[in-house]
């Protein structure tokens, strides 16, 4: 088996890179800064950081696991990249992880009797949303939905939300029915659950390709092509 996994996210709000020792489950070291934008010229450096705290090369690296989304198309393209590219020097297997999942697998890992909603604050009034119950199956396909009939469709008993939409869907709760167990905004997912999910990931299945839940704001305005001589 594989010793050490390099994490990358750059899905959201968030830049993070972390090694993980698969062996021991523990993490060797790894680092996270804040931010919406400048991921591009935050993440090489931020690696090279990591794997000389981890005290490793790349040739070390048994597999590299990076987040495919749903989440912002700039950063998603940046980590893909930059993951394809570590492997591909390393001569080693990329895998995909969802940051739906990543931001749950720590609340399932905890307990998984209760379920938990995931959600990513979409704009304008929506949220990509995933929702998982008994031992991680999930009982929601993630897609991307308005805020109030997410919140009504999660609201079937007793659940706990994480994610930068959890706070929305909390506030968009039905009347009548009992609140959320547990509410946590976090902006990003932690990365060392992309790196542990990243250990049990096949990377047949877990292919490092973006998860669009929906089209890109920008689109090409065809009416205004310039015409060709």
């Amino acid at each position: 088996m594989f010793m050490f996994v390099l994490a990358i996210d750059t899905a959201l709000s968030a830049c993070s890179a972390a090694v993980l020792d698969a062996e021991s489950d523990s993490i060797v070291a790894g680092d996270s800064l804040l931010m919406d934008r400048g991921h591009a010229e935050a993440l090489i450096p931020l690696v090279q950081r990591v794997m000389e705290d981890a005290g490793l090369d790349f040739e070390h690296i048994g597999r590299v696991a990076v987040t495919v989304g749903p989440g912002s198309f700039t950063g998603l393209r940046v980590g893909l990249s930059a993951a394809r590219g570590f492997a591909l020097a390393a001569n080693r297997p990329v895998v995909g992880v969802t940051t739906l999942a990543a931001l749950a697998a720590p609340f399932l890992a905890l307990d998984d009797a209760v379920p938990v909603v995931a959600a990513i604050d979409a704009k304008h009034g929506h949220v990509f949303l995933q929702m998982f119950g008994v031992g991680g199956r999930t009982l929601i396909a993630p897609k991307v939905t308005s805020v109030r009939e997410a919140a009504r469709a999660v609201a079937i008993g007793p659940a706990r939300l994480v994610g930068s939409g959890a706070r929305l869907l909390a506030e968009a709760w039905p009347s009548g029915e009992a609140p959320p167990l547990h509410v946590d905004d976090v902006p990003a997912p932690d990365v060392a659950w992309v790196a542990r999910l990243g250990v049990a990931a096949d990377p047949e299945a877990a292919l490092p390709k973006p998860l669009y839940l929906r089209p890109p704001d920008a689109k090409p305005q065809d009416k205004a092509r310039i015409a060709r001589r």
